[in-house]
């Protein structure tokens, strides 16, 4: 089951990316509508309102006057956090409920309005946003919903920035052209990323390179890095384990295979082994066969052993590299980024490296097996440089 979350800030059109997405075949969990349920009349959601604001909060029905319970809260951030106590926690009971009786190849997409506001980006194996200028969405809530300019400006203000939903946003859809166009684009969504995505999800298949093409070096890189730590820490908790950007993609100005390297710090092979069903589970299945580090110290080891698993996104394909803390192949890695970053003429070295490598067109296993001579030549610069800075990892 693919868990997808949808987010977009007030006037933005997220509903209508939503309607176009259960058309389509997705399972839709509305957060709004869930809302209103577990205040409806006669619930204990609405009885403890009542009892912490008051029968001032209350329609002449009996029914929660929204309009009334917005007006107290609004400005009082107090009052607003003990509203929140009382109602996220029986949203996310319903929420978990619903998705639990979907089908096993089932796309849930949750529609959250305030998803990046209560921190639940992590939970989802893809974070969809809409946006709209803000010009737009000012119209759309004074033509569609009777506002004012200012209480659409201020409803606005009230949300979180376009920013925030942008770094937390695996797919960003712009909603200020006609809806044919963002119909286009949720459909090509939908057919390129979604569907594939669950079926690599449900069958354990991690994404893996073909033929090696170098991208420029995007500053983007580091952003998409931090949202799928998220996503990994979130899946081996309560374990707290060390999580770091590696590889080509975390040295600003390096030309790389757009793929994101990651190195999760664990105790134990065994440890590492634990976790594959939770790492599969949020996406990032676990790469069939054996895996290791070439050494490069004289360190008696045949090979540096290790577990990668890689990602059943087919749009963003990663490295996981489970390494125990304070091995060599750990150190190696950090140590080389470390001073990758740190050394231009190094760094300028292995990039004219890579770019006559890739021209050729080989594929991934030969590519790698290409640049060992340069890494053999390299871990002794690295050692020297770590050793004249009192480098630690």
């Amino acid at each position: 089951m693919l868990m997808v979350g949808l987010t977009g800030g007030i006037g933005s059109g997220k509903s209508v990316v939503a309607t176009r997405l259960s058309r389509l075949g997705a399972v839709l969990i509305d957060a709004d509508r869930i809302a209103r349920e577990v205040v409806a009349p006669g619930t204990e959601g609405l009885a403890e309102i009542v009892a912490t604001f008051g029968d001032r909060v209350l329609a002449a029905d009996g029914s929660l006057d929204r309009p009334a319970l917005g007006a107290l809260v609004f400005d009082d951030e107090p009052a607003r956090r003990q509203l929140e106590r009382i109602t996220h926690p029986r949203v996310r009971a319903r929420t978990a409920q619903l998705a639990a009786g979907a089908p096993a190849d089932a796309i849930v997409v949750n529609d959250v309005p305030l998803l990046v506001e209560a921190g639940l980006a992590p939970t989802y194996h893809l974070v969809v946003v809409v946006t709209a200028d803000r010009a737009t969405r000012v119209d759309r809530l004074v033509r569609d919903r009777g506002m004012s300019v200012e209480q659409a400006e201020q409803r606005i203000r009230a949300q979180t920035g376009d920013p925030q939903r942008r770094a937390a946003a695996d797919v960003v859809l712009g909603n200020d052209g006609d809806l044919a166009d963002l119909h286009g684009r949720v459909e090509t969504l939908w057919r390129d990323r979604l569907l594939p995505y669950e079926h690599n999800l449900r069958d354990g298949v991690a994404v893996r390179g073909g033929t090696v093409k170098l991208t420029e070096a995007d500053p983007d890189w580091p952003v998409q890095y931090a949202r799928l730590a998220a996503r990994i820490r979130h899946a081996v908790r309560p374990a707290d384990l060390r999580i770091d950007h590696v590889g080509s993609t975390s040295v600003p100005g390096l030309a790389a295979k757009n793929v994101i390297d990651i190195q999760l710090t664990v105790e134990s092979i065994d440890q590492a082994d634990k976790l594959a069903g939770p790492l599969g589970d949020a996406g990032f299945p676990r790469c069939a066969g054996d895996w290791w580090d070439q050494p490069r110290y004289p360190t008696g080891d045949a090979r540096w052993e290790k577990r990668l698993h890689g990602s059943a996104d087919p749009a963003r394909p990663v490295n996981l590299h489970l390494r125990v803390g304070g091995t060599p192949g750990w150190r190696y890695a950090l140590l080389m980024r470390d001073h990758l970053r740190a050394d231009e003429r190094q760094r300028a070295g292995y990039l004219a490296l890579k770019r006559g490598l890739a021209a050729g067109g080989p594929d991934t296993a030969s590519y790698a097996a290409a640049k060992e001579p340069w890494f053999d030549g390299e871990h002794v610069e690295a050692e020297r440089w770590a050793a004249t800075t009192d480098w630690r990892p």
